[in-house]
């Protein structure tokens, strides 16, 4: 990292990320804006300023100014009342989702939630120490397998297969509010939170591609300013 002159937030230097993880957000970009980057268009790509700006000039549809967060939750508030019938007025951005989708039928409501709006959420995670304990396992046979070749080999596939589970069964919520949701699926499936998909907000789009980022690398969005330098 560097910091700035102008201001004491640290830039994030993103040369220093793995290049897979910004590979990734790249391609949740193209998803949620439904564009595609080429070899070429990377390569003269050398700070995050100029990312946006292409991503800007790549989005083709008409301009409108309407909000494209507003749109999702309202898209998210019809979705559920369809699954679940409750009083509109009852659901706010300030309203908990744990409120909305209880623990002991989590995975089939969001689920059905998700059939609904046409889209993938990416609401459940498992929690953190199932996680960190099929991840440390993994290691641990990794090592056997050098000394103790089959033992260690089925340890790493049970280990594995533990990870993929926990990913497909669990129930930890990823945000708090419906508002947060709003705006999660807003930046991850902007197009398909537009009530027009042939129109966007041109002055979002820069922001939404920063939350990708902040939200995907882990990172402040104030370090995410336009001198952040890919090379």
């Amino acid at each position: 990292m560097k910091v700035s002159l102008k201001s004491n937030t640290p830039v994030v230097n993103l040369s220093n990320i793995d290049p897979e993880d910004v590979s990734d957000v790249l391609l949740k970009i193209e998803r949620s804006f439904n564009i595609r980057f080429t070899d070429n268009d990377l390569t003269h790509i050398k700070t995050f300023g100029a990312l946006c700006d292409m991503v800007v000039d790549k989005v083709k549809q008409v301009q409108s100014d309407s909000c494209t967060t507003q749109q999702a939750f309202y898209k998210l508030r019809s979705a559920i009342n369809a699954k679940k019938p409750i009083e509109k007025c009852d659901l706010k951005p300030q309203t908990k989702l744990c409120e909305l989708f209880p623990r002991d039928n989590r995975i089939e409501v969001v689920a059905d939630v998700e059939n609904e709006m046409g889209l993938h959420m990416n609401l459940l995670r498992p929690k953190p120490i199932i996680v960190w304990a099929f991840a440390i396992s993994l290691l641990v046979f990794i090592t056997v397998s050098f000394v103790f070749g089959v033992v260690g080999y089925i340890g790493m596939v049970i280990s594995i297969a533990g990870l993929i589970l926990a990913g497909k069964f669990g129930r930890e919520l990823k945000v708090k509010t419906l508002g947060d949701l709003a705006e999660k699926i807003a930046r991850e499936h902007y197009l398909k939170c537009r009530r027009d998909a042939s129109s966007v907000n041109r002055a979002e789009i820069a922001a939404k591609v920063k939350e990708l980022f902040a939200d995907y690398l882990s990172v402040e969005p104030s370090a995410l300013r336009k001198e952040a330098r890919f090379a």
